[in-house]
């Protein structure tokens, strides 16, 4: 039987994991990212604005990871957005189309009781690695 090599992804760009779990890691060709907050690098706290901004710099630091990954938000296959407050789905919406403009991945939203740091949205992904053939029915 075959290996299969297991990558284990820690980026520089972006927020360490406040618990014991890696940013991504990278199965075969599959990457899958742990769920990312909206938090700067530098200060480790979330961003001031909310729901929006938090969702904005969530997005940022996921594409950065996948990128790390050897992917990008063009490999996505699923991604999977985790709310404080489902009144924030429509705000948090316009931030994600703003990143995933088209051939959307499959997707998954629900609201939860409370998130790590008392965060408004976190937002993890699976993705492919190498060449991707995207086709449509």
């Amino acid at each position: 039987m075959a290996s299969i090599v297991r990558k284990i992804i820690s980026s520089k760009k972006v927020p360490k994991a406040p618990a014991p779990y890696n940013q991504a890691v990278v199965a075969d060709r599959t990457v899958y990212l742990s769920g990312v907050l909206g938090m700067e690098l530098e200060s480790l706290k979330l961003v001031d604005g909310g729901a929006p901004a938090q969702t904005a710099k969530a997005l940022e630091n996921l594409t950065l990871l996948l990128k790390e990954s050897g992917s990008g938000v063009d490999k996505v296959v699923k991604t999977t957005i985790l709310l404080a407050n489902m009144d924030d789905y429509a705000a948090v919406n316009d931030e994600y189309k703003r990143v995933f403009s088209s051939n959307f991945p499959a997707r998954t939203c629900f609201a939860v009781n409370k998130l790590p740091l008392g965060a408004a949205v976190e937002i993890e992904a699976i993705a492919l690695t190498g060449e991707v053939i995207q086709v449509s029915t």
